[in-house]
């Protein structure tokens, strides 16, 4: 694949901000107008509402037909999507490709917005797996300073720049229908940092997302990189508040190594899997069980496939705080003696 070279932004752009999946504004207004609000303060950006960004009940087709109008629009910079959802493998797949193509511009979601990428990555154009405007960008009290710092290099740097582990994290949410909580700050935990097993180094074009959202894409016969693209491709995946046991992720791991995509992969990064939601609150001991079981799990199955490749788990990307932007359909690099990635923005 040849990938587009993406603009970078200057303070003062407009940025379309859309709904693809879950119309989330209308659910939450008080916490979409605080992404709004981190919009235009942290990053000196002009959000600019979409005809169907708010609109409760908003179709499919009205979804989709926003994502095209924010890419055809040349006022239009990047664009944001609000939230995920569970809805896009319905449409996205019958989205035009022509608009894309020829109006690339960064793109920023994650969860089911796996499936918009994965349209996008078709259609040579890269875009970011993270900051969505509900859950970066409105963060209770304020952003995370090492959100911050990817979201610039994506939407203002140039060239490679090092991912680093955090410090801390938080997969432990506040209720957005309470607005009181929005002047709360999350509950925190130390970091155990990267989960590192193989010395190889690596380097290949990222491809990925959520894996609830991939295995969707599989299982409907939707369009992915072919296999010679995989050849040249580091695989990226996470899981969501769905919290899917270890045996779902195995299968759908399993299915990775029967298409014979993980004996061609140059690397597998994998997120930090959330570990808590409202209905599933566990307590710190169980987070710790269910993480390690996925991750041993995650190690077994491509190990399986293939013996060589690096693969690097608990990374601060996906449904987790504070979190990177990975830049789908860009290059990373990795070293495998150091222990480092470095990721080209």
């Amino acid at each position: 694949m040849q990938f587009k070279k993406l603009k970078k932004l200057n303070k003062g752009d407009k940025v379309a901000i859309v709904s693809p999946s879950t119309v989330a504004p209308a659910i939450w207004p008080a916490v979409y107008e605080l992404g709004l609000k981190r919009v235009r303060e942290v990053f000196e950006l002009e959000p600019v509402e979409m005809n169907f960004t708010c609109k409760k009940g908003a179709t499919r087709e009205q979804r989709g037909q926003d994502l095209i109008d924010a890419f055809r629009n040349p006022e239009i910079k990047a664009v944001i999507s609000t939230l995920g959802g569970d809805d896009q493998v319905t449409y996205i797949k019958n989205l035009p490709k022509d608009v894309f193509a020829q109006n690339p511009k960064p793109f920023f979601g994650y969860s089911d917005n796996t499936h918009f990428i994965n349209h996008l990555w078709l259609c040579g154009v890269p875009a970011f797996y993270g900051g969505a405007l509900f859950t970066e960008f409105a963060m209770q009290v304020q952003m995370d300073d090492f959100t911050i710092k990817y979201l610039k290099y994506a939407l203002f740097g140039n060239g490679e720049y090092e991912l680093e582990a955090s410090k801390e994290f938080n997969d432990i949410g506040l209720n957005w229908f309470d607005e009181s909580l929005l002047n709360t700050r999350r509950r925190y935990q130390k970091n155990d940092g990267w989960y590192w097993d193989g010395e190889k180094n690596a380097q290949g074009i990222l491809w990925g997302g959520c894996i609830e959202m991939i295995d969707e894409i599989l299982r409907h016969g939707i369009q992915i990189p072919s296999l010679e693209d995989f050849e040249d491709i580091v695989l990226f995946f996470e899981s969501s508040e769905e919290m899917p046991t270890s045996s779902y992720v195995r299968r759908v791991v399993r299915a990775f190594g029967e298409r014979g995509i993980l004996s061609r992969v140059k690397a597998v990064l994998v997120g930090r899997p959330k570990a808590w939601d409202f209905d599933k609150q566990n307590t710190d001991e169980q987070k710790v069980e269910y993480k390690n079981e996925q991750r041993d799990t995650i190690l077994n199955t491509v190990r399986e496939y293939n013996k060589e490749i690096p693969i690097i788990q608990n990374i601060d990307f996906g449904h987790t705080a504070p979190q990177i932007c990975l830049p789908s359909g860009g290059r990373v690099r990795i070293d495998g003696k150091a222990k480092k990635i470095f990721a080209e923005f």
